[in-house]
């Protein structure tokens, strides 16, 4: 695949959570994208596999910034002619962070802000913390968020909170583990259509099409197996609990369709079920990957674009409503007529919602440069 239909691809984790995020995912061998690491820690950058490390700050002499945004923030400005060097070659950027720290929060939209200058596609994939992190990362968070709004094409928000409300009864280092996932999918979801060959491929003009200028944008990933599992996984992905605002009413959507033996017809039910879920103008574009990790699952996960955000988030009830509702108006031949009774008893069934089984061993294979922290997540650790 030329790197013109492409494009280049550079995934940037920012910050303790960012870092861990890009780490993650060269673990798991995610080939066709170019990782950078950007820290004011330079003990972190030392041990880091990125193809690219990007230390930011001189006055923190990559001793950190104490969990200060305005310390990120001057650390990043110190270093803006390096981070454009870094940078510039890029046609898409995917800036991971933490929002609550110091770095991440403060060093984040500055290099969005840097990127967006260049001219190059940016968008924003980052979470909100958990309740327990305290109230300081809390309003640092809302600050964050403020600025990452205001300097990227698209921004994708991860709620932590929603996702305890989804995996309850975990333990903390684990809720780490399902925010980290969540981030990792979300940025898969985009960089696979692009960069990996796949059944139905998209190029780098398409995604640029649905994701440049669009402000807020979300993300929903659903998988399912059985009878009529891609109209189900579509539904699982439109009914997510980590969802900030409603797909209702969006005016674009990528949607990526994976697994390990899927039909064209089969992706051909996930696009019409989104599509009739959102309404009729919703413009979509899709594209179909083999994944045989995923044995015989399928996984459908949305990204929209073009979204009106309440000044309240939806909570978890309005979106199973308008999900069901959905169910109930859906107009398409299933293989088992039970399907839509069982969905419309729960569109989101506790056996089909998503485990870190996967993610666990991932962890369990360790970097030769983690050290004796690691058992602390990175968003704590900066």
């Amino acid at each position: 695949v030329s790197t013109q239909s492409t494009g280049k691809i550079m995934i940037i984790g920012v910050g303790g959570g960012g870092n861990n995020t890009v780490h993650s995912m060269i673990k798991e061998g995610i080939e066709g994208v170019e990782f950078v690491v950007a820290n004011t820690d330079q003990q972190v950058l030392n041990s880091s596999p990125a193809d690219v490390i990007l230390p930011i700050g001189t006055t923190a002499k990559g001793r950190g910034v104490g969990a200060n945004p305005e310390e990120g923030k001057k650390a990043a400005l110190e270093s803006e002619q390096l981070i454009k060097e870094v940078i510039q070659s890029a046609d898409m950027v995917i800036i991971s962070a933490g929002m609550g720290g110091g770095t991440g929060t403060g060093a984040a939209p500055v290099i969005c802000k840097i990127a967006k200058e260049l001219g190059i596609l940016t968008v924003g994939v980052i979470t909100t913390p958990f309740k327990f992190e305290g109230t300081q990362r809390g309003k640092n968070a809302v600050y964050g968020l403020e600025e990452m709004r205001a300097h990227t094409d698209s921004l994708i928000v991860v709620s932590n909170e929603k996702l305890l409300k989804q995996f309850g009864g975990i333990s903390l280092k684990d809720s780490f583990v399902y925010a980290d996932k969540t981030l990792k999918q979300t940025i898969r979801a985009i960089t696979d259509l692009i960069s990996k060959p796949a059944l139905i491929n998209l190029d780098f003009a398409d995604v640029n099409t649905i994701m440049k200028d669009k402000g807020t944008a979300l993300i929903g990933i659903g998988r399912a197996t059985g009878d009529d599992r891609s109209t189900k996984a579509a539904i699982h992905a439109i009914s997510s609990p980590i969802l900030e605002a409603s797909i209702r009413g969006a005016k674009n959507a990528i949607i990526n369709i994976s697994g390990g033996d899927l039909t064209l017809d089969e992706a051909n039910n996930a696009v019409k079920t989104v599509k009739q879920a959102a309404g009729s103008d919703l413009n979509i574009i899709f594209g179909v990957s083999i994944c045989d990790n995923l044995g015989n699952d399928i996984q459908v996960a949305v990204i929209a674009t073009g979204i009106d955000i309440k000044s309240q988030p939806i909570t978890e009830e309005e979106i199973k409503k308008e999900a069901t509702k959905a169910v109930k108006d859906l107009k398409i031949d299933f293989e088992n007529e039970k399907t839509r009774e069982m969905l419309l008893k729960d569109v989101l069934p506790e056996e089909e919602k998503q485990t870190i089984t996967d993610e666990l061993e991932l962890q369990e294979t360790p970097f030769d440069f983690e050290d004796e922290e690691s058992d602390l997540p990175a968003f704590l650790r900066d």
